[in-house]
């Protein structure tokens, strides 16, 4: 029972960082984006 609960645990935080992480890159391709529009620093 405890190792489904940790299995449960691990898959959960996977999915947390992987979408933390395409957030993350979404960020950066729009920041390039609006840098190479002229609208950034």
């Amino acid at each position: 029972m405890r190792t489904l609960w940790l299995k449960r645990l691990g898959w959960l935080a996977l999915i947390w960082c992987l979408s933390v992480g395409a957030l993350g890159l979404a960020a950066l391709a729009m920041r390039w984006l609006m840098h190479a529009a002229g609208l950034g620093r």
